[in-house]
């Protein structure tokens, strides 16, 4: 009798332990599955796309920049900000296009970096854990990356450190 018991304990922990196994792809973090959308987006685009950066304030302002990659490098940075008057009316502010030997000639917009950078930066350094700060992490980009970044706890007004990409195109 004690046989039997024991074949049927075992039996069922043996059933219990290959039913909850889950296979790699379900173990995969959000980044992981956005980062292989990444690469075989990269892949098929030849490594030529953008993809644009939005940054927006709660007291009406804002601002777009677009990053233009060809070959892994880049090749094009444009910038528009605006502000938001009255009735919802947007009011452009300033605008400018940098283009491959003027990268980085202008303070404003965002930095000048391919989205295997924007990649790196998110694992290294928006998306770790802190005991202080809130992370976010978004792939709305058909499964690329939209948002990645934190906010210290208590902030209340425009504390986002990270990126907010809108799209990534072909080029």
């Amino acid at each position: 009798m004690k046989y039997n018991i024991y074949t049927l304990l075992l039996l069922c922990l043996v059933t219990l332990a290959t039913s909850c196994r889950k296979s790699n792809m379900e173990f995969k973090s959000e980044y992981e599955r956005s980062y292989d959308a990444w690469a075989d987006f990269k892949s098929k685009s030849a490594n030529k796309y953008q993809y644009t950066v939005s940054q927006g304030s709660v007291f009406n302002f804002g601002a777009n920049t677009t990053i233009t990659v060809v070959g892994g490098k880049i090749t094009e940075r444009k910038y528009s900000s605006y502000k938001i008057e009255g009735a919802g009316q947007t009011v452009i502010t300033s605008e400018w296009t940098e283009d491959a030997n003027a990268i980085g000639s202008h303070t404003a917009g965002a930095a000048a970096i391919t989205m295997d950078e924007v990649y790196s930066k998110a694992k290294n350094d928006w998306l770790k854990k802190r005991d202080n700060a809130k992370v976010y992490f978004e792939s709305k980009n058909n499964g690329m990356l939209s948002t990645a970044g934190f906010v210290p706890n208590g902030c209340m007004d425009d504390c986002f450190e990270g990126i907010h990409i809108t799209s990534i195109i072909k080029y």
